[in-house]
């Protein structure tokens, strides 16, 4: 609570009271009337009644997330581990922008998403807009000013969301709504989203994953035990759990497992040397009686004592010819010596494969806690840059779960990536199971606090630190690769079997950027001479800052490609993914047509400036591409 130095109002007075004695009719600290008159038994007609989830905004924030973004993406090679060759991503720029302008390439592609946003806890700082009609740059122009370096100031950047806000709900839930349409549609159709959370909003992003998932498809709500001991510094209950929700995208997704653990393994063992390997057993008595089933109530034969034996009250699992199948495949133990009253079925570890049904409670000892990723992060950065990042082992249990028969694989996205554990987990997980996995990471350039041990470090924000978390993680796992591998170097090996494979440790670094073409920036003034300059400025629409390789990755996006195809620089054009696409950036003489066109490609794209001066070669080009069936496009 802060202090205003004004008194308190009579007014003020009674609303305190008001609320303690009838706290319902109250929504983000004030009177819904509607409420009020309903609780006084009056005979009220609430406008649009019907069940949903509704809050102050929910509709501009929806009209926030149509609109489409012209921003881009552009490479930075120099803060990139083996950026030639890595097909994971790093993306620093504000999230929902940057979920607008991975739309089209990435559309219906991402296998699995975990994210762990703000909990609105009241101490939290996020972005959220109050005028949604302003553009992103006008946002920011308003609310503070960029330091010298072109970073946003923290103060303007953000604004703390707290409890005494009168929109304190709603202001969150405009921040995330947004974001999780965008990103459902980045989900493939058996996708899946894994959201941590605390007991602050999990009420309210219960309610609208299933607007936005559908009720439906909603599928857990894990509990994390993120901490060993109680706090003696809380006034009521201390809190040891937070929540993880789990949507699908579709029910296409229908049966989830996740890998077998050692601790799971270890209840199998074959005490009577059966040749099929280890073994569990479950029992064989039905809860249910001989009068609530009698078709499963039937005399066993014990082979060992060859008695006959019949349960005295209840029925059996299995009807009779199940139970005699049973007996020919020799899966029922009733003890070494047959001293078990009833039998055990057996099942067997080999028949196992496939994994085992997840639960809804993720114990500490399998996940870590939130004390864990802290020392984590501290043990591997050299000193405390970050307060309670997650855990890897917990992100490591998420990212295992399996949706498809290829567990190993697949695209994994984290736009709320913080320090990044989820790519050192995905690294991890890679080297531990030989997979393939991929990451795109997104983080804000949330600038430090100069006096924190993160500012002191020399790290100037946080997506600073998450990318060199990345590169210290990959670095750690090369490192216990290599002496793996030279550990191996004296044992024979004809096969090739024990060889440890490195996996990708690298990743690309993409920072949002203004259009690299003035025709698709957003003209910000109304003023006349404004207007005047920008269509002077459109004569040439490449902006003055633009480079060929920003200009590269800008049109391959807005194709429709991902940041991972491959690009070709030949002949003076650049070739993506091989006859998919060329781009003409840098040359338009009729040789560089020819060589276009003999690559015949399915999509040629042009500078118009390039013909400048060259009207004839412009028209012989577009029909020479039209002839051959070629789709052709200047800018």
């Amino acid at each position: 609570m802060t202090m205003n130095g004004l008194s308190q109002t009579p007014k003020e007075e009674r609303i305190k009271i008001l609320q303690s004695v009838m706290p319902e009719i109250f929504d983000e600290g004030k009177i819904d009337w509607e409420k009020l008159r309903a609780v006084l038994g009056e005979n009220v007609n609430i406008a649009d009644e019907r069940y949903r989830l509704n809050w102050a905004g929910k509709s501009d924030a929806f009209r926030v997330m149509q609109e489409p973004s012209a921003a881009t993406l552009v490479p930075c090679s120099e803060e990139s581990v083996d950026f030639d060759n890595t097909q994971n991503i790093f993306i620093e720029g504000e999230n929902m922008e940057v979920l607008k302008v991975l739309q089209k390439s990435y559309f219906g592609k991402v296998k699995m998403i975990y994210i762990d946003p703000p909990y609105n806890t009241g101490n939290d700082s996020f972005i959220y807009p109050d005028r949604f009609s302003e553009t992103r740059e006008d946002y920011m122009r308003r609310v503070g000013d960029k330091d010298d370096e072109g970073y946003m100031l923290r103060d303007g950047m953000f604004r703390k969301n707290s409890k005494e806000n009168g929109q304190y709900h709603s202001n969150w839930l405009n921040m995330m709504m947004p974001r999780l349409y965008l990103a459902k549609s980045l989900l493939r159709e058996d996708g899946v989203i894994f959201i941590s959370i605390d007991d602050n909003e999990v009420h309210n992003l219960r309610l609208l994953l299933n607007e936005v998932f559908g009720e439906e498809n909603f599928l857990s709500s894990v509990v994390w035990e993120k901490r060993f001991t109680r706090s003696n510094n809380a006034k009521t209950f201390t809190t040891l759990t937070e929540r993880i929700l789990v949507y699908r995208k579709s029910d296409i997704l229908n049966n989830i497992k996740e890998p077998r653990s050692a601790k799971a393994d270890s209840i199998y063992s074959n005490p009577d040397n059966d040749p099929r390997g280890d073994w569990t057993s479950v029992s064989y008595v039905n809860p249910a009686t001989k009068e609530q089933r009698p078709n499963l109530s039937y005399p066993l034969f014990n082979p060992l004592t060859q008695k006959e034996i019949v349960h005295p009250t209840n029925a059996w699992k299995y009807e009779k010819a199940t139970y005699e199948q049973h007996i020919k495949e020799n899966r029922l133990y009733w003890g070494k010596n047959g001293e078990n009253t009833y039998p055990r079925l057996k099942k067997f570890l080999s028949e196992m494969e496939g994994g085992m049904v997840p639960v809804d409670l993720w114990k500490q000892e399998d996940t870590g806690t939130t004390d864990q990723g802290s020392k984590e992060l501290e043990a591997l950065m050299g000193g405390k840059l970050f307060d309670f990042p997650k855990p890897v082992s917990l992100i490591k249990r998420a990212l295992s779960i399996i949706i498809d028969n290829e567990e190993t694989t697949g695209l994994f996205l984290d736009f709320f990536a913080g320090t990044a554990p989820t790519a050192q987990a995905i690294m991890e997980l890679n080297h531990e199971d030989g997979g393939n996995r991929k990451y795109i990471c997104v983080q804000l350039p949330e600038l430090c606090n100069e006096n924190s041990e993160a500012g002191k470090a020399g790290y100037k924000t946080i997506a600073d630190i998450a990318k060199e978390r990345i590169r210290r993680a990959g670095a750690k796992i090369r490192t216990e690769i290599e002496a793996e591998q030279e550990k191996q170097s004296g044992q024979l090996d004809f096969d090739g079997a024990h060889q440890t494979k490195i996996p990708d440790l690298g990743f690309k670094v993409f920072k949002i950027a203004d259009s690299n073409f003035k025709q698709w920036r957003k003209i910000r003034s109304s003023e006349k001479d404004v207007w005047q300059q920008q269509v002077m400025e459109f004569i040439d629409p490449v902006a003055d800052n633009a480079t060929v390789s920003n200009m590269v990755y800008e049109l391959l996006l807005k194709s429709g490609k991902d940041l991972n195809s491959t690009i070709e620089h030949e002949n003076d054009y650049y070739a993506i993914n091989g006859r998919e696409l060329i781009l003409m950036l840098e040359s338009a003489t009729q040789e560089t047509v020819d060589a276009v066109l003999a690559a015949q490609p399915e999509k040629v794209i042009a500078l118009d400036r390039l013909f400048e001066g060259n009207d004839q070669l412009k028209t012989n080009t577009a029909l020479q591409m039209k002839d051959a069936g070629i789709i052709f496009i200047t800018i």
